[in-house]
């Protein structure tokens, strides 16, 4: 009895998952640097496939361990405050995003002491910005019904145990993520203006492809939990995995409101 658990906390066993997920890393970006040096894609591909591998196998293991037992109500207070940090790290993140955008448009940066928005030429001269009020606007309303669905599927699991309306919620979030993305890529595509030479471009696409990119993981976020969910996981009591999912998808919807009112009503 020298060894009986008397406590909530969840010691781990020695794992080899967070070694090789730094040896991973590392080997993905050593490897883009040699990218950017015409050194050939391989060793970049190797090492994100390795973080891959990581991901899924250190993810497996929790989820056994949830499944097992614990995941004690300790366990999972301290699951989502470690959640809410990353979740604040990124809302940094993306100030700073918001901050290069702002800083260019009104601050002076004319050795004559000229601001960019007080001479009117924000955006710079022969930029052609986007409507906000067409794809814009309807990408918006598609990522708000998308979270709206997100927000339904955790309804009926934690007030519901609805099982059904959990699987409905999630393919309709899903589905809606997709083509925000698809529309994203439409965009893009038909933009008047580069990454390069201009910095309006350089905020624009950093910004938006970057949110764009966490819509995308959102997305296989939201999908993971469709599969845990067609399994029988996930329980009014015990669904941490899903719940971040629902506030990781909660944050890029509200970022993308930011995106929407500040890149393109304001600064278009």
């Amino acid at each position: 009895m020298a060894h009986a658990k008397n406590h909530d906390y969840h010691i781990l066993a020695p794992s080899l998952w967070p070694l090789l997920g730094a040896l991973a890393g590392f080997i993905m970006l050593f490897g883009a640097v040699l990218f950017f040096h015409d050194s050939g894609p391989w060793v970049l591909l190797a090492g994100f496939v390795g973080v891959l591998y990581v991901m899924f196998g250190w993810w497996a293991d929790v989820v056994k361990e949830s499944h097992v037992g614990d995941h004690t109500k300790v366990v999972q207070i301290g699951l989502r405050y470690g959640f809410i940090l990353f979740i604040m790290s990124e809302v940094m993140f993306f100030s700073a995003w918001f901050w290069s955008f702002f800083k260019h448009a009104m601050y002076p940066m004319n050795p004559d002491g000229s601001s960019p928005l007080v001479d009117g030429v924000w955006p710079p001269a022969g930029i052609e910005t986007f409507d906000p009020w067409h794809l814009p606007l309807i990408n918006t309303l598609i990522l708000l019904c998308s979270g709206a669905a997100a927000t339904w599927a955790h309804h009926a699991l934690v007030h519901e145990n609805n099982r059904k309306d959990l699987k409905n919620g999630l393919i309709l979030a899903i589905v809606l993520g997709a083509i925000f993305t698809v529309f994203q890529i439409y965009e893009y595509s038909h933009a008047a203006f580069g990454f390069s030479g201009n910095i309006y471009g350089a905020n624009f696409f950093m910004a938006t492809g970057f949110h764009g990119f966490h819509v995308l993981v959102g997305t296989i976020f939201l999908f993971v939990c469709l599969i845990r969910a067609q399994r029988g996981h996930f329980t009014p009591e015990r669904h941490v995995g899903f719940e971040a999912a629902a506030w990781y998808w909660h944050f890029v919807d509200v970022v993308w409101l930011f995106l929407f009112a500040a890149v393109y009503i304001w600064g278009g």
